[in-house]
């Protein structure tokens, strides 16, 4: 009777998995995969509008990286939809060639300085550095298989600044020559906006 009994109840346990169409039971497993995902991009990083007394000095692969996590959350009545929500780190990188940039200056205006025909650095850069939160709306054309789908995103993302700096790496004088190898950085956050708001589109 006891061996009956238990076999009853696992029969019992079992019949609401059966009585789920492979429709229901697919979406059931895309609900609850796990939702938490690492996002990192490498950019390209451009000013518009520049004048060309600073566009002629800015060189090289001005780049930057943001990394994010997010945690995404499908719609319980269409898994194709979702939105979803995190936080990271955005940076962006502007090479320039003879030419400094003096963020500690105390004049109204960023001061952009040519030094063609002066002592100069080998390289140098303006950074800076924001913390992000980014919200995205996310489609998926087959959530079920992530990797092979088609996905898009539109979404904000607004962030603070954490830091701005220059740095110069190699002092040479007018006509190349090493003076000193020696790195100089300057930090401020004076001249910036330090608040960003930014329209996000993925495919």
């Amino acid at each position: 009777m006891r061996k009956i009994a238990t076999i009853l109840l696992f029969v019992i346990a079992a019949i609401p998995a059966f009585s789920q169409t492979p429709k229901e039971k697919k979406k059931k497993e895309i609900l609850s995969r796990a939702g938490d995902h690492l996002m990192l991009q490498f950019s390209y990083d451009n000013w518009t509008g520049t004048p060309d007394s600073i566009d002629n000095h800015i060189k090289g692969l001005n780049r930057g990286a943001n990394f994010y996590v997010m945690y995404d959350m499908p719609f319980k009545g269409d898994p194709r939809f979702s939105v979803a929500a995190g936080v990271g780190v955005g940076t962006s990188n502007i090479y320039f060639k003879k030419m400094t940039v003096d963020i500690t200056s105390n004049l109204p205006v960023l001061p952009f300085t040519a030094t063609d025909t002066v002592n100069n650095f080998k390289k140098y850069k303006l950074a800076t550095t924001f913390i992000e939160v980014p919200l995205e709306f996310r489609f998926s054309a087959s959530p079920e298989k992530p990797n092979k789908s088609v996905k898009i995103a539109l979404g904000v993302k607004l962030g603070t600044m954490l830091n701005a700096h220059n740095k110069g790496k190699t002092l040479r004088d007018a006509s190349g020559k090493t003076l000193i190898s020696y790195t100089e950085k300057n930090t401020s956050k004076n001249y910036f906006n330090t608040t960003r708001l930014a329209a996000t589109a993925r495919i």
